[in-house]
């Protein structure tokens, strides 16, 4: 505990945004950068309390404590070996990640948390500049051969883990490039694609070989596969490789079973996201769904929303409203929503300060046709939350609070269902749970031999640190199951698979 009143001393700070009318004319991240001495400041908060909470919020069970003293003592490189031992893509983490660290931090009880995401982010930046990145070279290659299907959080942690092990590892990614949704889901604005291509660079020499435009069985999802790609069958990866692992994610789409459904100009999240940053790539001239001089609606309140939303500024939208069926969250924890319980407050994002109108408590009821097949406008209602006995919410229409919206351009940003039931799930004949994700035992092994799952696909939609912990711990569970034991660290202890 390098200052034992810094959190009495200080209190939060976050480097400033840069200024909306300059960012929504250009892609590039938003925040304006960090000065170190604010850095260390910030890490002198830190308590070390007697019982790190941080440690159990963080799936990874990055050592918060301790590179947060250490870069309080200037101590940046140490700082870095601690906070890499744990986190394969800090620079991913610390961008991306919503911080369940920061809502675990004791200092959350009557005060403002530590900013330990920003402080992972300033390490990993400090170590990209000093040239402290260096691919791992392994001593010994096992002979072994493992396909990892997905090039998400998930895939990529396990393939790396798997590369350092001595295994010949090999990506199969059905997009045009490696990345999953940190590629074509993330707007530049939130990451820049920079930070991913050094990291797919660092696994290229580890000597991770990554196949793009090859799916894994036949896609599901129009668009998820690049136009090109190959199709491979799951039994002839089996027979080709001595393991594989699963990290295909969760992709099939949550609809809206409406009227006017299928009038154009209404699309899901990921067919608007996915060819804006295929423009970003330089793949494609123009997207085909662009919002400029529209009226856009976004259905979903969530990140996906939001990532629509500060999409369709800088397209140049007429006008955007985002919708949530929930109540309006308050701007500070109630009596009854203490620490260490999760948060329940507004979350505003760097796309809400852009502009936009938010609506909550609010329904659609059917999309109005323009007489041609085009949305025209949104049909909804407000409705009232009554929590029941189960605590499962219904949402009860409050009459006579119909309206309409206009709009000619909507997204719906209502989260995913799961796995894609086709491909590599139908190929394989892979058992389901009761959720519809790909099931999966204590060590991570699916119904079919030598085959193994991690991520979105079996724990459904969720973080990207609990991406990043299930791909090292399900590359540790390969590992084992090749050679009979493992050296590689698992974050994510048997018991917690099925408490998930």
């Amino acid at each position: 505990m390098g200052d034992i009143r810094g959190f009495l001393k200080h209190d939060r700070a976050l480097p400033p945004r840069r200024p909306v009318p300059v960012r929504v004319r250009d892609w590039s991240e938003v925040y304006e950068p960090f000065p170190e001495e604010s850095a260390r400041t910030q890490a002198s908060r830190c308590m070390d309390c007697g019982i790190p909470f941080c440690h159990d919020g963080c799936p990874l069970g990055n050592l918060i404590p301790e590179w947060n003293d250490l870069v309080y003592r200037d101590d940046w490189h140490e700082a870095f070996e601690r906070l890499h031992a744990t986190n394969n893509f800090p620079d991913f983490t610390g961008r991306l990640c919503p911080a369940p660290c920061e809502a675990a931090c004791v200092l959350g009880i009557n005060a403002e948390p530590v900013t330990i995401e920003r402080i992972e982010y300033e390490i990993v930046e400090r170590a990209w500049e000093e040239g402290w990145v260096d691919p791992i070279a392994v001593p010994a290659r096992t002979g072994k051969r493992v396909a990892v299907v997905g090039s998400g959080p998930a895939g990529l942690a396990a393939a790396q883990q798997l590369a350092r092990a001595g295994h010949a590892v090999v990506v199969l990614e059905r997009a045009e490039k490696p990345g999953g949704l940190l590629r074509y889901g993330i707007p530049e604005f939130k990451m820049e694609k920079r930070v991913l291509d050094r990291r797919l660079r660092q696994l290229e020499q580890e000597g991770v070989e990554f196949r793009c435009r090859t799916s894994v069985g036949a896609p599901e999802v129009p668009g998820a596969a690049a136009p090109d790609a190959i199709v491979v069958r799951g039994a002839d990866l089996v027979a080709e490789f001595d393991a594989v692992v699963l990290a295909g994610g969760s992709t099939r789409p949550r609809d809206l079973d409406v009227p006017g459904r299928q009038l154009a100009g209404v699309h899901a999240a990921m067919e608007y996201l996915k060819p804006s940053n295929l423009v970003r790539e330089g793949v494609l001239d123009a997207s085909p769904i662009d919002a400029r001089g529209r009226h856009v609606v976004i259905i979903g309140g969530g990140d996906t929303g939001a990532d629509c939303l500060g999409t369709a500024h800088r397209q140049g939208a007429a006008s955007v409203h985002q919708l949530e069926i929930l109540p309006e969250p308050p701007a500070t924890r109630r009596d009854d929503n203490p620490w260490p319980t999760w948060p329940l407050i507004l979350r505003t994002s760097s796309a809400h300060e852009e502009g936009g109108e938010r609506l909550f408590s609010v329904t659609t009821v059917a999309f109005l046709d323009d007489g041609s097949g085009r949305v025209r406008a949104l049909a909804g209602e407000e409705v009232e939350t009554v929590v029941g006995d189960d605590g499962r919410p219904t949402f009860v229409p409050v009459e006579g609070s119909s309206f309409e919206l206009p709009c000619d351009l909507v997204l719906l940003a209502l989260g995913f269902l799961g796995p894609e039931r086709a491909g590599v799930v139908a190929d394989l004949g892979l058992e389901l749970d009761a959720r519809g994700n790909v099931a999966a035992d204590a060590s991570w092994a699916t119904s079919v031999e030598g085959v193994f799952v991690c991520g979105d696909m079996t724990r459904g939609q969720s973080l990207i640190v609990w991406a990043i912990a299930e791909g090292r711990s399900a590359a540790a569970a390969a590992d084992r199951y090749l050679m009979g034991t493992t050296a590689l660290p698992a974050p994510l202890r048997p018991g917690q698979l099925a408490l998930r």
